[in-house]
């Protein structure tokens, strides 16, 4: 079973986009490279892509090699294959993750979710998320558009019945 991302932080982005992953977060990344030893840098899939996403979502090497199995199930020039590899493959970027653990966020993805000044790290099981703060929030603000009770705690809906 893959290692998950637990947690969330903020991290200031420097004007060439780079940006400090969170401590625990590098653990994680690098158990989940099967390439990584010590002296070599982690690799993780930054997925940009998709018009509803106001986020990008980081995957470990594993995580991301799951999601390509699932894909190649099926039928190959299918829509939906086409549309998760357009997601998946081709609107996605890897990055390393350099020795003081920071990843470079390219000008593209930056402006994609109109990034500035400051990055905000979401667990979000075995992948994370980065969300310009303001944007995260309202995200939150939103769930109880999806039948999600905000005055319930949300340990109520482990079990899957609906509350």
């Amino acid at each position: 079973m893959a290692r998950r991302f637990r947690g969330e932080s903020d991290h200031k982005v420097d004007t060439k986009g780079r940006v400090s992953i969170p401590a625990s977060f590098r653990r994680v990344i690098e158990a989940c490279d099967p390439e990584w030893h010590e002296g070599l840098p982690p690799r993780i899939i930054i997925v940009y892509g998709g018009a509803t996403r106001d986020y990008l979502e980081g995957f470990t090497i594993e995580a991301m090699n799951e999601v390509d199995d699932k894909i190649a199930t099926h039928p190959r020039g299918s829509a939906k294959r086409k549309a998760m590899e357009r997601l998946y493959s081709a609107q996605s970027v890897e990055v390393l993750v350099d020795d003081t653990g920071r990843i470079v966020l390219p000008t593209k993805l930056r402006e994609k979710i109109d990034l500035d000044g400051m990055a905000q790290f979401v667990s979000s099981g075995d992948t994370f998320e980065i969300w310009k703060p303001e944007a995260y929030d309202a995200s939150i603000a939103a769930l109880d558009d999806d039948g999600f009770d905000p005055n319930l705690d949300p340990s109520v809906y482990l079990d899957g019945d609906n509350v």
